[in-house]
């Protein structure tokens, strides 16, 4: 018997496989996977909260096999589809990760950002394929990025892409939280610098940091404020994470402008990416997302037209809203399968947007003075 055991399994996992399956004949062969594991939030006994176990034979199952595996605890699973995923994670990453509350992220994430196709385009290109090629970039003497910056008014959707890129790379997702290390015994300078030599640990990462500003916000006056220290700090950092391959630093931020002039500098972020409100393809998108089937025909394009100058999360939080009202009233005895017409455009009236208009004439200078893409 040939046996495949993942060195990230807990020893007594592999005991009980062994055990259960020592008559088995030679010609089996046992795949032991771990999968779907939430390293930041381990089970009181230690294993992974989530995990399976796959055992694949190559040759047709016979009454004896199934006994065998049935004693081990197997389940025969009929008409079952098996589908293979290999993430290459060391035991050791996954004690680190475990530390940092890192995760792996689904892969489906980056299919389901609705819309948004420009910005979806502009991400593939200049981070995914030279990430996900790196030997073929060297070639064509393409430097692979190490750390940029999403930038744009709030709601429009930063953290979503940081984590569908991670997600399209396939490597674990790390979130950097400043305010949960100001609170350490280091404080947030040295909680910073301990972090990222953790993180330096890992084989393959994206770090995210949201709302950077708070860390990286310009210096200057006297005294100097104990915020200079701090972003001094990320300033040695980020050269030092960019001479380690596999790894990709985002930052983001709704005010940019609050970012120190030597922050932005090149040499230690390779772009500076905008993020802003949806146009009407991506509207129309994020609206069928988030239209049940159920509901009655719609007028789309009136509204793609009513929602304006909202962003994804207003949207979002529109037709949810419709929905609810929709589902209110079929509880109270009304008729309808699904939210209206009606039920969408007094939704969208009663909607706050997120972006005012002096906020998105301010994002398009910002683009025009400090976007490098």
């Amino acid at each position: 018997m040939r046996m495949v055991m993942s060195s990230a399994l807990p020893s007594l996992v592999q005991r009980m496989i062994r055990g259960g399956l020592s008559s088995s004949p030679p010609t089996w062969s046992i795949v032991v996977k771990a999968s779907e594991i939430d390293f930041s939030q381990p089970s009181s006994s230690g294993l992974p909260r989530k995990a399976s176990l796959v055992c694949r034979s190559w040759y047709p199952t016979t009454r004896l096999m199934l006994g065998v595996l049935t004693r081990a605890g197997f389940k025969d699973k009929k008409h079952l589809s098996y589908f293979e995923r290999e993430i290459p994670v060391r035991g050791k990453e996954m004690v680190t990760l475990r530390e940092l509350g890192g995760r792996i992220l689904s892969r489906d994430l980056w299919g389901n950002i609705a819309g948004m196709v420009e910005e979806k385009d502009l991400l593939e290109r200049r981070l995914v394929l030279p990430l996900a090629n790196a030997s073929m970039a060297e070639q064509f003497g393409v430097e692979p990025p190490r750390a940029i910056v999403l930038f744009g008014p709030p709601g429009t959707g930063k953290t979503t892409f940081a984590k569908a890129v991670a997600s399209r790379l396939e490597w674990p997702f790390v979130e950097v939280f400043p305010s949960r290390l100001a609170a350490g015994p280091e404080g947030l300078a040295g909680g910073l610098r301990l972090i990222f030599e953790e993180i330096a640990e890992l084989d393959h990462a994206v770090v995210f940091i949201d709302e950077v500003e708070e860390i990286a916000a310009q210096r200057g006056g006297e005294p100097p404020s104990a915020t200079q220290g701090v972003t001094n700090e990320l300033l040695k950092i980020i050269p030092a994470f960019r001479e380690r391959p596999g790894k990709l630093l985002i930052c983001a931020t709704n005010f940019i402008r609050a970012l120190d002039d030597a922050f932005l500098r090149h040499g230690r972020f390779d772009y500076v990416i905008p993020i802003g409100l949806p146009d009407q393809d991506a509207r129309l998108a994020i609206w069928r997302k988030f239209i049940p089937e159920s509901a009655p025909a719609l007028d789309l394009d009136q509204l793609v037209e009513r929602s304006q100058g909202f962003s994804p999360a207003d949207i979002e939080f529109s037709a949810r809203r419709a929905s609810q009202t929709a589902f209110e009233k079929a509880i109270a005895g009304g008729e309808g399968l699904g939210p209206t017409m009606t039920d969408y455009l007094d939704a969208i009236a009663t909607t706050k947007t997120t972006v005012s208009a002096e906020v998105a004439e301010a994002f398009r200078q910002d683009i025009e003075n400090l976007a490098r893409t």
